[in-house]
């Protein structure tokens, strides 16, 4: 049940970011709310729901904005892959992990796509990738740090506490 929801989530939040992202722009940096929330879900529930998350809303984000398809996806997954081992180091700092998770991810992710679409189409050259892509992990990194540290406790407080039965 986990995944259908992560499915249905990534699906709507790709909707989210495609129509009303463009209204949320500050000077030239939009954020990707398929990426902070996909961190966030992998840091507070499972690396099978981030993966989940990160593959459908990369597929939704490829076909509503007619990029080649697959380079949302693959961008994505490595970041969730990416979130999950930076989780797993720092595992006492879980509520605090989604924000320098999601800055860095953030760099990663808006390079990837940069590489990505660069390798599979002809695009014109920007002259300082660096100053383009700073500004939205900024962005990314204050989404995550108002959503992910109460997502994460949310989570961790429902969530079951496996006890000895004696």
């Amino acid at each position: 049940m986990t995944l259908l929801l992560a499915a249905v989530g990534a699906m709507a939040t790709a909707l989210l970011e495609f129509s009303v992202g463009p209204y949320l722009r500050v000077a030239s940096s939009q954020p990707h709310l398929v990426l902070v929330l996909g961190v966030i879900v992998t840091i507070a529930i499972s690396l099978e729901a981030g993966l989940a998350w990160g593959f459908i809303g990369g597929l939704v984000l490829d076909v509503l904005a007619q990029r080649p398809l697959g380079s949302s996806p693959f961008a994505l997954l490595l970041c969730v892959g990416g979130a999950f081992i930076l989780a797993r180091l720092l595992s006492r700092l879980r509520a605090a992990v989604p924000i320098p998770a999601t800055f860095v991810l953030s760099l990663l992710y808006s390079m990837t796509l940069f590489v990505a679409f660069n390798a599979l189409r002809a695009t014109i050259p920007v002259a300082d990738p660096a100053a383009a892509i700073l500004p939205g992990a900024v962005y990314d990194a204050v989404l995550a740090a108002l959503i992910g540290p109460l997502a994460v406790t949310i989570h961790d407080r429902r969530a079951e506490v496996e006890r000895v039965d004696w």
